[in-house]
């Protein structure tokens, strides 16, 4: 078979099943294992980086696969699985549809940037980024999880609304030239596990 297959791909694709699973459990109206999918792509894609900086005997084909393949999975898990659970909300025709367009672009804009950028990058350089130019995608993984949460306290009706708003804004923040901070991996690691325990939390008192 074509490609690679090391350990942080492998993780990489891992993250892309959940995703592609998640989107059938929109389909099937299952919301909260759709959320737990988009929190475990999340996961993935926090460490694929990780174990592959890790690797010391990657060879320079095996690490510009990596990152071609780390958007292109990202593209699926915070791009296109983002628009299909804003267009299940019934914004199947105008600004819904826009919605899930803008996100989709601006992820295509945004991972096809850092890719030219972070090759050139790390042709000059080992170190791991300290700062992002615009919002990470991997952070849909966080926020729309904690939404669907907390959008519980949101009436039903107004909910789909503040999802689509939150689509935009979030959209625009991919492509804003700001620069962005990069946690530190406890940070993330923290962020991650206070957001698992508040959705399986919900989860399990939703059951």
């Amino acid at each position: 078979m074509i490609g690679f297959y090391n350990a942080s791909v492998i993780l990489t694709y891992i993250g892309l099943a959940s995703s592609v699973f998640g989107i059938t459990r929109v389909f099937e109206g299952q919301y909260a294992a759709a959320y737990l999918c988009l929190l475990i792509s999340g996961v993935c894609d926090m460490f694929d980086g990780k174990i592959a900086r890790a690797m010391k005997n990657r060879t320079a084909e095996e690490k510009v696969f990596g990152i071609q393949i780390d958007s292109l999975c990202d593209l699926v898990c915070f791009g296109v699985f983002p628009a299909v659970l804003g267009y299940s909300y019934g914004f199947n025709h105008g600004l819904g549809v826009i919605s899930a367009y803008m996100i989709v672009q601006a992820a295509v804009i945004r991972l096809g940037y850092f890719n030219v950028t972070e090759e050139e990058r790390q042709r000059i350089c080992s170190e791991p980024r300290k700062k992002y130019q615009g919002l990470p995608v991997t952070t849909v993984a966080m926020i729309f999880p904690l939404l669907f949460v907390g959008g519980h306290n949101i009436p039903k009706n107004i909910y789909p609304y503040v999802f689509q708003i939150f689509m935009i804004v979030i959209a625009i923040l991919f492509i804003l030239n700001i620069n962005v901070k990069k946690f530190s991996i406890k940070g993330i690691v923290l962020i991650f596990t206070m957001a698992a325990l508040i959705v399986l939390g919900y989860v399990k008192y939703r059951h």
